[in-house]
């Protein structure tokens, strides 16, 4: 990513699909200023929780552009770029403070640090995969670094299970009704 000056705003491209790096990488190549926020995540592969590194905003980068003085015209036909995101027919214009924001909270490898808030026993916690997906419990404790013990009603009757971390969802209090 080069340095990008004060006369230029920040704007939104829309990628094909998982093209995101490829976009940069030719958009970077012919010169432009591009921004592309990373997250470590943690997926189930073959059986396996394996962690990658995939965009915050999958199909979503920025890019640094001039109104003025920028040629906007090679943008749309650089490969993995699918268009430039318009309102009203008017490029979507990125405020600067989110993009500050965004580069602000990366890590010294450059990816974004999402904090998963800590569980505390007693927590009611969704299930997202498995036989169990859908249903809830209450988190009682971690079990190892990837495992944990979840109290679930089943057939009326409190079971304690372990179940991976990976697999669970905390559970948001809504407001109470008015």
């Amino acid at each position: 990513m080069t340095k990008p000056d004060n006369k230029r705003n920040w704007y939104l491209i829309f990628t094909k699909p998982r093209m995101e790096r490829q976009a940069v990488e030719h958009l970077e190549r012919q010169g432009y200023c591009t921004y592309l926020p990373l997250m470590a995540v943690t997926r189930r592969q073959r059986g396996r929780y394996r962690q990658t590194i995939e965009p915050c905003f999958p199909r979503y980068l920025f890019i640094h552009l001039d109104s003025r003085t920028d040629n906007w015209a090679p943008i749309r036909s650089t490969l993995g770029v699918a268009k430039i995101v318009e309102f009203g027919g008017l490029p979507a214009m990125v405020p600067d403070d989110l993009i500050a924001t965004l580069q602000n909270n990366e890590d010294p490898e450059g990816l974004q640090q999402l904090h998963e808030p800590e569980l505390k026993k007693g927590d009611k916690v969704t299930v997202l995969e498995g036989p169990f997906a859908g249903y809830q419990g209450i988190y009682q404790q971690h079990q190892s670094r990837e495992r944990v013990a979840i109290l679930m009603d089943i057939v009326g009757k409190n079971t304690l299970m372990t179940i991976s971390v990976h697999e669970l969802q905390r559970v948001c209090a809504s407001a109470p009704d008015t």
